[in-house]
Protein backbone atom coordinates (compact mmCIF):
# COMPACT_ATOMS: atom_id res chain seq x y z
CA UNK A 1 0.00 0.00 0.00
CA UNK A 2 1.70 3.37 -1.07
CA UNK A 3 1.31 6.21 1.02
CA UNK A 4 -1.24 8.36 -0.85
CA UNK A 5 -3.62 5.26 0.01
CA UNK A 6 -2.77 5.11 3.20
CA UNK A 7 -2.96 8.64 4.29
CA UNK A 8 -6.57 8.74 2.32
CA UNK A 9 -7.81 5.33 4.16
CA UNK A 10 -7.13 6.64 7.65
CA UNK A 11 -8.72 9.95 6.63
CA UNK A 12 -11.75 7.88 5.80
CA UNK A 13 -11.51 6.37 8.78
CA UNK A 14 -12.72 9.94 10.65
CA UNK A 15 -16.37 10.45 8.96
CA UNK A 16 -17.10 6.70 10.02
CA UNK A 17 -16.44 7.61 12.87
CA UNK A 18 -18.68 11.07 12.81
CA UNK A 19 -21.25 8.63 11.14
CA UNK A 20 -21.98 7.39 14.39
CA UNK A 21 -22.65 10.45 16.40
CA UNK A 22 -26.67 10.02 15.59
CA UNK A 23 -27.13 6.85 16.84
CA UNK A 24 -25.13 7.70 20.00
CA UNK A 25 -27.07 11.10 20.67
CA UNK A 26 -29.84 9.82 20.00
CA UNK A 27 -29.95 6.22 22.25
CA UNK A 28 -27.16 6.88 24.65
CA UNK A 29 -27.37 11.03 25.66
CA UNK A 30 -29.72 12.94 27.59
CA UNK A 31 -32.78 14.49 25.62
CA UNK A 32 -32.29 18.07 24.08
CA UNK A 33 -29.19 18.95 25.26
CA UNK A 34 -27.32 20.05 22.10
CA UNK A 35 -24.80 22.65 23.83
CA UNK A 36 -24.32 20.60 26.44
CA UNK A 37 -23.31 17.53 24.36
CA UNK A 38 -21.15 19.71 21.88
CA UNK A 39 -19.14 21.31 25.26
CA UNK A 40 -18.38 17.33 26.28
CA UNK A 41 -17.64 16.46 23.12
CA UNK A 42 -15.37 19.16 21.97
CA UNK A 43 -13.44 20.25 25.38
CA UNK A 44 -12.07 17.10 27.61
CA UNK A 45 -10.80 15.92 23.55
CA UNK A 46 -9.18 18.90 23.00
CA UNK A 47 -7.53 19.22 26.52
CA UNK A 48 -6.27 15.46 26.27
CA UNK A 49 -4.51 16.49 22.79
CA UNK A 50 -2.41 18.99 23.81
CA UNK A 51 -1.51 17.35 26.88
CA UNK A 52 -0.56 14.05 24.80
CA UNK A 53 1.21 16.58 21.86
CA UNK A 54 2.53 18.77 24.64
CA UNK A 55 2.28 22.04 22.29
CA UNK A 56 0.69 25.71 22.57
CA UNK A 57 -0.42 27.63 20.00
CA UNK A 58 2.20 30.21 19.10
CA UNK A 59 2.52 34.08 17.11
CA UNK A 60 -0.82 34.26 15.04
CA UNK A 61 -1.72 30.61 15.83
CA UNK A 62 -3.49 31.79 18.77
CA UNK A 63 -6.33 33.25 16.64
CA UNK A 64 -5.85 31.44 13.84
CA UNK A 65 -6.74 28.56 16.45
CA UNK A 66 -9.67 30.54 17.64
CA UNK A 67 -10.92 31.43 14.30
CA UNK A 68 -10.75 27.81 13.20
CA UNK A 69 -11.98 26.46 16.50
CA UNK A 70 -14.97 29.00 16.73
CA UNK A 71 -16.02 27.75 13.20
CA UNK A 72 -14.97 23.92 12.67
CA UNK A 73 -15.81 23.25 16.23
CA UNK A 74 -18.25 25.71 18.52
CA UNK A 75 -20.88 26.57 15.69
CA UNK A 76 -20.53 23.39 13.95
CA UNK A 77 -20.66 20.72 16.95
CA UNK A 78 -23.92 23.51 18.09
CA UNK A 79 -25.40 23.45 15.03
CA UNK A 80 -24.68 19.73 14.31
CA UNK A 81 -26.30 18.83 17.55
CA UNK A 82 -29.24 21.14 17.10
CA UNK A 83 -29.82 19.61 13.63
CA UNK A 84 -29.87 15.49 15.30
CA UNK A 85 -31.98 16.54 18.11
CA UNK A 86 -34.77 18.47 16.09
CA UNK A 87 -34.81 16.17 12.39
CA UNK A 88 -34.94 12.87 11.88
CA UNK A 89 -31.24 10.98 10.81
CA UNK A 90 -32.22 11.33 7.33
CA UNK A 91 -33.05 14.70 6.63
CA UNK A 92 -30.03 15.88 9.41
CA UNK A 93 -27.86 13.98 6.79
CA UNK A 94 -28.54 15.32 3.59
CA UNK A 95 -28.53 18.78 4.98
CA UNK A 96 -24.72 17.56 5.43
CA UNK A 97 -24.14 16.25 2.55
CA UNK A 98 -23.79 19.75 0.64
CA UNK A 99 -19.91 19.93 2.28
CA UNK A 100 -18.26 19.04 -0.91
CA UNK A 101 -20.29 21.99 -2.71
CA UNK A 102 -20.21 24.73 -0.08
CA UNK A 103 -16.26 23.35 -0.02
CA UNK A 104 -15.75 23.79 -3.76
CA UNK A 105 -17.38 27.06 -3.07
CA UNK A 106 -15.06 27.93 -0.41
CA UNK A 107 -12.38 26.98 -2.63
CA UNK A 108 -13.15 29.19 -5.08
CA UNK A 109 -13.47 32.37 -2.97
CA UNK A 110 -10.52 31.56 -0.25
CA UNK A 111 -8.28 30.11 -1.82
CA UNK A 112 -8.79 31.48 -5.71
CA UNK A 113 -8.55 27.75 -7.33
CA UNK A 114 -10.96 26.30 -10.16
CA UNK A 115 -13.40 23.87 -9.23
CA UNK A 116 -13.85 21.85 -12.36
CA UNK A 117 -17.40 21.17 -13.52
CA UNK A 118 -17.28 17.27 -13.16
CA UNK A 119 -16.51 17.94 -9.41
CA UNK A 120 -19.93 20.22 -8.69
CA UNK A 121 -21.87 17.33 -10.91
CA UNK A 122 -19.82 14.54 -8.38
CA UNK A 123 -21.00 16.73 -5.50
CA UNK A 124 -24.98 16.70 -6.40
CA UNK A 125 -24.40 13.15 -7.16
CA UNK A 126 -23.60 12.65 -3.42
CA UNK A 127 -26.33 14.51 -2.50
CA UNK A 128 -28.60 12.39 -4.01
CA UNK A 129 -27.34 9.41 -3.00
CA UNK A 130 -27.57 10.60 0.64
CA UNK A 131 -30.71 11.30 0.11
CA UNK A 132 -31.97 8.06 -1.53
CA UNK A 133 -30.00 6.54 1.19
CA UNK A 134 -31.82 8.52 4.08
CA UNK A 135 -34.71 10.06 3.11
CA UNK A 136 -38.11 8.16 3.74
CA UNK A 137 -41.80 9.05 3.15
CA UNK A 138 -42.03 9.56 6.84
CA UNK A 139 -39.72 12.28 7.21
CA UNK A 140 -40.89 15.70 8.68
CA UNK A 141 -38.93 18.84 7.67
CA UNK A 142 -38.18 21.53 11.03
CA UNK A 143 -36.92 24.43 9.30
CA UNK A 144 -34.83 25.25 12.37
CA UNK A 145 -33.11 22.34 12.34
CA UNK A 146 -33.10 22.16 8.48
CA UNK A 147 -31.27 25.44 8.60
CA UNK A 148 -29.03 24.29 11.34
CA UNK A 149 -27.79 21.59 9.41
CA UNK A 150 -27.08 23.32 6.59
CA UNK A 151 -25.35 25.84 8.80
CA UNK A 152 -23.20 23.59 9.90
CA UNK A 153 -21.83 22.47 6.80
CA UNK A 154 -20.79 25.86 5.75
CA UNK A 155 -19.05 26.21 9.00
CA UNK A 156 -17.18 23.10 8.93
CA UNK A 157 -16.30 23.68 5.03
CA UNK A 158 -14.88 27.23 5.53
CA UNK A 159 -12.92 25.85 8.15
CA UNK A 160 -11.43 23.08 6.51
CA UNK A 161 -10.87 25.45 3.49
CA UNK A 162 -8.70 28.16 5.85
CA UNK A 163 -6.94 25.32 8.07
CA UNK A 164 -5.56 24.24 4.29
CA UNK A 165 -4.77 27.65 3.56
CA UNK A 166 -3.14 28.29 6.63
CA UNK A 167 -1.56 25.16 6.78
CA UNK A 168 -0.52 23.06 9.78
CA UNK A 169 2.89 24.74 11.77
CA UNK A 170 5.90 23.04 11.60
CA UNK A 171 6.55 23.38 15.85
CA UNK A 172 3.06 21.28 15.89
CA UNK A 173 1.19 18.12 14.23
CA UNK A 174 -2.10 17.36 13.54
CA UNK A 175 -2.59 15.92 17.16
CA UNK A 176 -1.97 19.28 18.46
CA UNK A 177 -3.94 21.38 15.77
CA UNK A 178 -6.67 19.62 16.90
CA UNK A 179 -6.59 19.76 20.77
CA UNK A 180 -6.48 23.79 19.85
CA UNK A 181 -8.99 24.14 18.33
CA UNK A 182 -11.34 21.56 20.22
CA UNK A 183 -10.07 23.87 23.44
CA UNK A 184 -11.14 26.91 21.75
CA UNK A 185 -13.91 26.22 20.48
CA UNK A 186 -15.14 24.18 23.46
CA UNK A 187 -14.84 27.07 25.96
CA UNK A 188 -17.01 29.37 23.95
CA UNK A 189 -19.71 26.57 24.15
CA UNK A 190 -19.25 26.65 28.47
CA UNK A 191 -21.59 30.20 28.70
CA UNK A 192 -23.76 29.56 25.51
CA UNK A 193 -24.50 25.72 26.85
CA UNK A 194 -25.20 26.91 30.96
CA UNK A 195 -27.11 30.25 29.66
CA UNK A 196 -29.53 28.04 27.23
CA UNK A 197 -29.68 24.86 29.04
CA UNK A 198 -29.03 25.65 33.06
CA UNK A 199 -27.55 23.67 35.36
CA UNK A 200 -25.85 19.78 34.56
CA UNK A 201 -28.72 17.19 34.50
CA UNK A 202 -28.46 14.16 36.83
CA UNK A 203 -26.00 11.59 34.77
CA UNK A 204 -26.72 7.81 33.84
CA UNK A 205 -24.12 5.01 33.22
CA UNK A 206 -25.08 4.96 29.66
CA UNK A 207 -24.71 9.17 29.16
CA UNK A 208 -21.45 8.83 30.72
CA UNK A 209 -20.50 5.55 28.47
CA UNK A 210 -21.89 7.75 25.73
CA UNK A 211 -20.06 11.01 26.30
CA UNK A 212 -16.84 8.87 26.74
CA UNK A 213 -17.32 7.19 23.35
CA UNK A 214 -18.17 10.84 21.76
CA UNK A 215 -15.03 12.63 23.45
CA UNK A 216 -11.97 9.92 23.20
CA UNK A 217 -12.99 7.90 19.66
CA UNK A 218 -15.35 10.03 18.02
CA UNK A 219 -13.61 13.43 18.23
CA UNK A 220 -10.14 12.96 19.55
CA UNK A 221 -9.02 10.33 17.34
CA UNK A 222 -11.47 11.25 14.63
CA UNK A 223 -9.98 14.58 14.67
CA UNK A 224 -6.08 13.76 14.93
CA UNK A 225 -6.88 11.81 11.60
CA UNK A 226 -8.78 14.37 9.92
CA UNK A 227 -6.11 17.39 10.32
CA UNK A 228 -3.72 14.83 9.49
CA UNK A 229 -5.98 14.16 6.50
CA UNK A 230 -6.19 17.94 5.55
CA UNK A 231 -2.33 18.27 5.48
CA UNK A 232 -1.94 15.33 3.04
CA UNK A 233 -4.91 15.85 0.43
CA UNK A 234 -5.92 17.63 -1.46
CA UNK A 235 -9.22 19.50 0.25
CA UNK A 236 -12.04 19.39 -2.53
CA UNK A 237 -11.45 15.26 -2.77
CA UNK A 238 -11.57 15.39 1.11
CA UNK A 239 -14.48 16.83 1.70
CA UNK A 240 -16.20 14.04 -0.37
CA UNK A 241 -14.68 11.82 2.28
CA UNK A 242 -17.60 13.53 4.38
CA UNK A 243 -20.45 11.52 2.70
CA UNK A 244 -19.05 8.43 4.43
CA UNK A 245 -20.76 9.76 7.30
CA UNK A 246 -24.43 9.30 6.56
CA UNK A 247 -23.40 6.11 4.70
CA UNK A 248 -22.45 4.92 8.23
CA UNK A 249 -25.32 5.88 9.87
CA UNK A 250 -27.83 4.92 7.80
CA UNK A 251 -25.72 1.37 7.78
CA UNK A 252 -25.35 1.51 11.73
CA UNK A 253 -29.12 2.19 11.94
CA UNK A 254 -29.43 -0.78 9.34
CA UNK A 255 -27.49 -3.01 12.24
CA UNK A 256 -28.07 -1.73 15.46
CA UNK A 257 -31.53 0.00 15.62
CA UNK A 258 -33.08 -3.35 12.98
CA UNK A 259 -34.13 -0.58 10.69
CA UNK A 260 -34.77 -1.29 7.13
CA UNK A 261 -32.29 -1.14 3.68
CA UNK A 262 -34.60 -1.07 0.61
CA UNK A 263 -33.31 -2.00 -2.98
CA UNK A 264 -33.50 1.64 -3.58
CA UNK A 265 -31.45 2.83 -0.15
CA UNK A 266 -28.62 0.24 -1.85
CA UNK A 267 -28.79 1.92 -4.74
CA UNK A 268 -28.17 5.02 -3.62
CA UNK A 269 -25.66 3.79 -1.42
CA UNK A 270 -23.82 2.89 -4.51
CA UNK A 271 -24.34 6.58 -6.57
CA UNK A 272 -22.61 8.17 -3.29
CA UNK A 273 -20.03 6.12 -2.39
CA UNK A 274 -19.24 6.27 -6.49
CA UNK A 275 -19.03 9.42 -6.01
CA UNK A 276 -16.80 9.17 -3.22
CA UNK A 277 -14.24 7.38 -5.19
CA UNK A 278 -14.67 9.29 -7.94
CA UNK A 279 -14.04 12.20 -6.20
CA UNK A 280 -10.51 10.84 -4.73
CA UNK A 281 -9.13 9.04 -8.43
CA UNK A 282 -9.76 12.35 -10.01
CA UNK A 283 -7.30 14.06 -7.40
CA UNK A 284 -4.28 11.75 -8.46
CA UNK A 285 -1.60 12.76 -10.00
CA UNK A 286 -1.32 11.41 -13.84
CA UNK A 287 1.65 8.94 -13.90
CA UNK A 288 4.49 10.76 -15.59
CA UNK A 289 4.59 9.94 -19.33
CA UNK A 290 7.63 7.66 -19.65
CA UNK A 291 10.84 9.72 -21.26
CA UNK A 292 12.13 8.67 -24.99
CA UNK A 293 15.93 7.11 -24.76
CA UNK A 294 18.39 9.74 -25.73
CA UNK A 295 19.65 9.51 -29.78
CA UNK A 296 23.08 8.35 -28.58
CA UNK A 297 21.38 5.40 -25.91
CA UNK A 298 19.56 4.00 -29.18
CA UNK A 299 23.09 4.13 -31.07
CA UNK A 300 24.38 1.49 -28.44
CA UNK A 301 22.00 -0.86 -28.94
Amino acid sequence: MNRSTRDLLLTALAPVMWGTTYVVTTEFLPADRPFLTALLRALPAGLLLILLSRKLPRGSWWWKSAVIGTLNIAAFFALLFIATYRLPGGVAAVAAAVGPLVTAAATMLILHQKVRVRTWLLGITGVAGVAMVVLTAEAELDLLGALAGIGGAVSMAVAVVLTKRWGIPKEAGPAALAGWQLTAGGLLLIPLAFAAEGALPAFTGTNVLGYLYLGLVNTALGYWLWFRGIGRLSVVPLSFLGLLSPLTAATVGWIALGETFTPWQTAGFAVALAATVTAQLQARPKPAAPQLDEPKTLARV
